[in-house]
């Protein structure tokens, strides 16, 4: 009799743990399931959006491999944008009149051979020469220089008195130049009928001029500062 008392007690604990854990699971099944179904978009989106970064970082990785290819080979091939881009500064430099020139062109030699003698009046005018330069610049000369002073972007002409600034500096006849170009071209372009070197002649000036294979023009030594210009960036506007 006992036993069972115990064995119905116990039916009756397990009859009321079964229900209880069957009402239990039925509550989290109705309350867990709406979140679930949230959780799994929250996730799909999050996927969604972790598979686009990762696209972007394989497509960057991609194209820095590519770039490091290209310098690779840059480099195997004797460091060829190096080589560019010194040739184009050296370009700029002699554009810019900053290092010493070699190459054929002409040696011309303006002369007033009665300097001396006119004490108030000169024959040669600071309008010869720069008539001289404009003709020469005129006929491709890649680089001038009067009586070895190179002329750039900011190189003064003018007359000062009896004699010419030229750079700052101040000089008196003769004045030598140097241009170097095709040197036939360069004569022919100064010697055109009724050109500038037949004016000046005519005003009796001594003029010579020699075609050489191998003329020398010196840089610039002046100081060359710009205080206002800046260079204008892409898309900024004016």
């Amino acid at each position: 009799m006992k036993n069972i008392k115990i064995h119905l007690a116990i039916g009756l604990v397990c009859l009321v743990l079964g229900i209880m854990v069957a009402v239990q699971f039925k509550t989290v099944k109705n309350n867990i399931g709406p979140v679930t179904e949230y959780r799994a978009r929250e996730l799909a989106s999050q996927l969604k959006r972790v598979t686009t970064e990762r696209d972007s970082l394989v497509e960057l990785k991609n194209e820095l491999e590519k770039k490091l290819r290209d310098y690779e080979n840059a480099e195997a091939e004797g460091n060829v944008a190096a080589k560019f881009l010194t040739e184009e500064l050296n370009k700029a430099r002699i554009i810019a009149g900053l290092v010493d020139v070699e190459g054929p062109g002409i040696i011309m030699v303006l002369d007033d051979l009665k300097f001396s003698e006119h004490y108030n009046y000169n024959i040669i005018s600071y309008t010869d020469l720069l008539e001289l330069v404009n003709e020469l610049n005129a006929a491709g000369a890649e680089a001038i220089s009067i009586n070895d002073q190179r002329i750039i972007s900011t190189t003064e002409i003018r007359q000062a008195g009896l004699h010419i600034n030229i750079n700052t500096v101040k000089f008196a006849p003769p004045y030598t130049f140097k241009a170097i170009g095709e040197p036939k071209t360069l004569e022919a372009a100064l010697r055109m009928r009724d050109g500038i070197i037949q004016r000046i002649e005519n005003k009796g000036i001594g003029i010579s001029i020699t075609q050489q294979q191998s003329v020398v023009v010196k840089k610039y030594d002046g100081v060359i500062e710009k205080k206002y210009s800046r260079v204008v960036k892409e898309g900024e506007t004016q």
